[in-house]
């Protein structure tokens, strides 16, 4: 990201190109299932020391789609809490059949703002 984001809102865009890939997002679902499963776990299991296990899955996953599969930097790093916002709306997303339409919504909308600076830009070099 250019500049920090002043809400979620704008940073929920940057989010979404951050993950357009679907591997991605699946492996983000599955660790932040895992993660979910670890938290239920510990409570009604009476083991604390699932706790420790949550991050390393939900981050793991999300890590490794990130380094493996998107090739880019995790938002996590940056702006954890964001990050952690914007995670909980993707696993929603992708859980309720909704997440591919708004990966498809924000890059067309990225396309769209981009072209008219293309053309802006094509204009002063002719």
């Amino acid at each position: 990201m250019e500049q920090s984001p002043a809400n979620f809102d704008e940073f929920w865009p940057e989010y979404v190109r951050a993950h357009s890939n679907k591997t991605n997002r699946t492996l983000h679902v599955i660790g932040t299932s895992l993660a979910l499963a670890c938290l239920v776990a510990a409570i009604f299991k009476r083991r604390p020391m699932l706790l420790l296990l949550a991050p390393v899955l939900g981050y793991g996953f999300a890590w490794c789609g990130h380094f493996f599969i998107e090739k880019n930097m995790p938002s996590s790093f940056s702006h954890p809490i964001y990050s952690l916002r914007a995670n909980a709306l993707l696993w929603w997303k992708t859980i309720a059949g909704d997440m591919d339409a708004e990966v498809k919504r924000v890059l067309e909308e990225a396309a769209r703002e981009a072209e008219p600076a293309a053309q802006r830009t094509a204009a002063v070099v002719n």
